[in-house]
């Protein structure tokens, strides 16, 4: 049975993806900064990475930071991973990361092309945003006495569980290229997700349309992050709060 490597295997997604590779009976390797005997920084590579990657045949690639480092962290992946002799490296990305000019979507894209060019059979697939993102935005913005939203920005939540399964399925599977892109069951608009996250939580704050000005805020008002054709999400945003506050 092949050895399966996910890196990021402690945050929200790669958690999740362990968790199904493991209850199908693989053996998981999860790498991350924190987790033993495997904690290492993608930033930094060096042989705690080739120990990681030793006898892998496949890596599941979840690490990633808005904070940036994830193209220098693909590049240390990659080489490692050559070495390793890995047959098949899966990539998570975010739709839109090529329609849409922000910072990190920038950097999603360009690992995309790493992992693309890497001389690994690869797969490569793209969510739209998950419901723990909005949530947590939803929370930082509600500190304050109103909650301003984007105007006129809709979003397309997922459950994450969904697309782990989606994930841990193209990992047991032949590398397969860009696979379909994978999109929550709704598009909504900030404003309706932010007035479900109100009701949900009972917080008494008005929810406020903020016009915004740049290239990624048109983009993002234009739904070049969304993918209304893809909508095969099941879980909706009030199932993912509900089971967060309960009904």
């Amino acid at each position: 049975m092949t050895t399966i490597v996910v890196t990021g295997g402690t945050g929200t997604l790669g958690r999740l993806v362990t968790q199904r590779l493991e209850a199908d009976g693989h053996e998981v390797r999860v790498l991350s900064r924190s987790a033993r005997p495997h904690a290492v920084d993608l930033r930094e590579g060096g042989p705690a990475l080739d120990a990681a990657l030793a006898g892998a045949g496949t890596v599941v690639h979840c690490a990633s930071s808005p904070r940036g480092g994830d193209e220098r962290a693909a590049e240390h992946l990659i080489a490692a991973a050559r070495r390793a002799e890995v047959e098949h490296l899966v990539y998570i990305s975010i739709v839109g990361v090529d329609r849409v000019p922000f910072g990190y979507y920038r950097s999603k894209l360009a690992v995309e092309r790493l992992v693309e060019n890497s001389g690994i059979g690869w797969t490569v697939l793209r969510a739209t945003q998950f419901h723990d993102l909005l949530l947590t935005l939803f929370q930082g913005l509600a500190k304050a006495p109103l909650i301003p939203v984007p105007a006129g920005v809709s979003d397309q939540p997922v459950e994450a569980a969904e697309v782990a399964d989606r994930l841990a399925g193209a990992a047991l599977g032949a590398p397969a290229g860009r696979l379909p892109d994978m999109g929550g069951p709704e598009v909504r608009s900030m404003a309706d997700l932010a007035g479900a996250y109100v009701r949900a939580t009972g917080r008494r704050r008005p929810v406020v349309n903020v016009p915004l000005a740049g290239r990624a805020y048109r983009a993002f008002r234009a739904g070049g992050h969304l993918t209304p054709g893809r909508a095969v999400g099941k879980a909706t945003f009030e199932d993912y709060l509900g089971r967060r506050f309960g009904s």
